[in-house]
């Protein structure tokens, strides 16, 4: 508790939205959370994509896309948004697009190994394979209830992200789907 005037508050921390729930890993696939960094949903405002590509200094990605350099990335997230991560995006954009700071509001996760894509298959209602999501494609569905954005970020990698608020329940399903697919052999 802290003295704050004449009353007592609680000392808070920051903690990250998976503390003390990961690593965890079964038969070669491994569940870890991921720190990203600044996390900012850009918006570019009617008529503006082009400035906002000048000002970000990268191209819009494509629907169910990714693009990146120099550890910056955006993602497509939905019609006519997108989650820059590990950058910041510039106040000269706010005039050209609605920006939003969602660093704290999103748990991301990384769930890699040769069966991650047999793990998924159990919760995510889309195809997932690599024939058909390559790394770089994103695209946004649900696991189980909840609302999930899913990215490949390699041959069998791929970046989860949902909720913060629903980080206990996204990582029960997953790890109750990797205890699953290890029963099996």
């Amino acid at each position: 508790m802290i003295l704050k005037g004449v009353r007592h508050v609680v000392n808070l921390l920051a903690t990250s939205p998976a503390n003390g729930l990961l690593p965890t890993s079964r038969s070669g696939v491994s569940l870890n959370e991921l720190a990203l960094g600044q996390l900012t949903s850009v918006a570019p405002f009617e008529g503006q994509i082009v400035a906002v590509e000048a000002l970000l200094g990268m191209v819009l990605p494509k629907a169910g896309r990714t693009v990146g350099k120099l550890g910056a990335e955006l993602v497509w997230f939905s019609q006519g948004q997108y989650l820059a991560i590990g950058f910041d995006v510039d106040d000269a954009v706010k005039g050209k697009a609605a920006i939003t700071d969602q660093s704290d509001a999103w748990c991301a996760l990384e769930i890699k190994g040769d069966k991650s894509e047999a793990v998924l298959a159990r919760l995510v209602p889309v195809d997932l394979r690599a024939a058909t999501f390559k790394r770089g494609h994103a695209l946004r569905s649900q696991l189980g209830h909840m609302p999930l954005h899913i990215t490949r970020t390699g041959k069998d990698v791929f970046r989860l992200l949902s909720f913060r608020s629903m980080t206990g329940t996204m990582v029960y399903e997953i790890s109750r789907a990797m205890d699953l697919l290890d029963a099996r052999g």
